[in-house]
């Protein structure tokens, strides 16, 4: 005999349980998600779940134990031509309970169920090599004095907007226009 799952029947027995359990597989897999209490949410997940990885397996054999526990054919070809193609890259977790607060009238908590059919992003895998040792400071920015290899990085007809390498703007006038020139001129020399 198997054993009954812990907690109160959701029905008056196992049977209705079973068959309510159907039926809200059954609506979930036809509107893709369904308004219940947390409690028949909670009941639903494992099910619904253990059909879908049937479903994605495919074969005739899956297809009868699916239908075997909803008799529905049309639900059967819904799960197996539809849901079952867009969780199929999906290792499992393929149902998601949302709660909504409590119902109106007896003050139940209810919770929304649905099927999560986006798309997985796999996961970058973990390398078993040692951590990287810590990134070294950068190295220091050169000042505009320097005749290093700093050259402008464009100068434009006007000399408004030329910068160098070290972020600053160049002031338009006559002064800064011969500097410019004598900077960019200054590496070609010393490289001769």
């Amino acid at each position: 005999m198997p054993k009954p799952t812990k907690g109160a029947r959701l029905g008056g027995g196992p049977a209705h349980e079973r068959l309510l359990l159907a039926n809200l597989a059954a609506a979930l897999f036809t509107h893709k998600s369904i308004k219940t209490t947390e409690t028949k949410a909670k009941r639903l997940r494992p099910l619904a779940e253990r059909l879908i990885t049937k479903a994605k397996r495919g074969d005739l054999h899956a297809r009868r134990t699916v239908l075997s526990v909803i008799g529905d054919k049309e639900v059967v070809h819904v799960l197996f031509n539809e849901i079952a193609p867009l969780v199929a890259d999906r290792e499992g977790g393929y149902t998601r309970i949302t709660k909504v607060g409590n119902r109106k009238g007896d003050n139940a908590p209810m919770a929304v169920i649905e099927l999560v059919l986006e798309p997985v992003t796999p996961k970058a895998k973990k390398s078993t090599s040692k951590p990287a040792a810590p990134a070294e400071p950068a190295a220091p920015v050169a000042d505009a004095n320097e005749d290093e290899a700093a050259e402008p990085a464009e100068v434009e007809e006007a000399g408004v907007a030329a910068e160098d390498t070290a972020g600053e703007a160049l002031v338009d006038n006559e002064a800064s226009d011969e500097e410019a020139a004598e900077e960019a001129d200054a590496p070609e020399a010393e490289s001769k």
